[in-house]
């Protein structure tokens, strides 16, 4: 079965080179995107008009099982200008040999959808390198975009990259759990992840809902804040179904908004996530009519 996946995820994939699509007008997708007058389609609207006083633009991304790790790695490499101490200062390129405890194992049983033939420990070394690469390189604007649009066109690059990321949340569960078994303070939401049945532990994390991440599941809401925590920038997610609560803006994660970057995206519905475009960006996120047929 995940011979036949791979197999026709990657013929897939070739007919769609293209993973972010152009900007738009926000407010023209909006319009356009959520006509009529039904109160969902009034309160998106409304969410997005809200998005509008910061933002003129939208990158459409494209709606698989990626979609949130892919829209996050998108605006890592195009905004971010301070990268996480680990990044700066470690060889990530050892970390998958360097698992221990439960977890030493599940570098193993990682499915890359582009497999090449190589062990799994050196693939995911090879994608560590690579993501490190990309994100410390380069710092203006026009090489940002020409990175940007090398990585995002459905190859095994982009691919690569997004299991990388995957990969960094594991290690960074099993650092956390192991703080909680031995006391330690840990942030909030990792009671959230392994109170839950399916993820009591980093070992069944990976089996039951990593892995499958990209296959047949997206991230979930708690997962969200594992991300941001790994990534150590925190994900600002305008939620646009919730645009008259609360929690219309939401921080993965909430405890470090004064310390670390911030990337911007937005969503519907929690599960398929954009890109919101700010006027003061670089020239080549500035919005323009229409989506390119090719991309998504």
């Amino acid at each position: 079965m995940w011979h036949f996946f791979f197999f026709f995820f990657s013929v897939t994939l070739s007919e769609e080179p293209c993973s972010v699509a152009a900007p738009v007008d926000i407010l023209s997708y909006s319009q356009r995107e959520w006509r009529g007058n039904t109160p969902k389609s009034v309160l998106i609207r409304k969410g997005y008009e809200a998005v509008a006083r910061e933002f003129e633009g939208l990158r459409r991304v494209r709606g698989d099982n990626y979609c949130a790790l892919r829209a996050t790695l998108f605006q890592l490499l195009a905004q971010s200008h301070r990268l996480p101490t680990w990044m700066q200062n470690c060889d990530i390129k050892m970390w998958p040999s360097e698992l221990k405890g439960p977890e030493k194992d599940l570098i193993g049983q990682w499915r890359f959808p582009f497999g090449g033939g190589r062990a799994a420990v050196e693939q995911m070394t090879h994608y560590l390198h690579l993501l490190k690469k990309r994100v410390t390189s380069p710092s203006h604007a026009e090489a940002r975009e020409s990175a940007c649009q090398q990585v995002f066109r459905g190859q095994e690059e982009e691919y690569g990259l997004l299991e990388a990321l995957k990969f960094l949340m594991l290690r960074t569960a099993a650092g956390l759990h192991a703080a909680m078994e031995r006391g330690e303070d840990v942030p909030e939401f990792c009671c959230l992840l392994f109170a839950r049945d399916s993820s009591r532990c980093p070992r069944s994390l990976f089996t039951n809902h990593l892995r499958l991440v990209g296959v047949s599941g997206g991230l979930e809401q708690v997962e969200m804040f594992l991300l941001g925590y790994s990534l150590q920038q925190t994900i600002r997610v305008y939620r646009l179904y919730k645009s008259d609560s609360e929690e219309f803006v939401t921080l993965y994660p909430n405890d470090h908004a004064r310390t670390w970057p911030t990337i911007t995206l937005l969503t519907e519905d929690d599960r398929h996530y954009n890109v919101p475009v700010s006027s003061c960006t670089s020239g080549f996120m500035k919005p323009h009519d229409g989506l390119p047929v090719s991309c998504l």
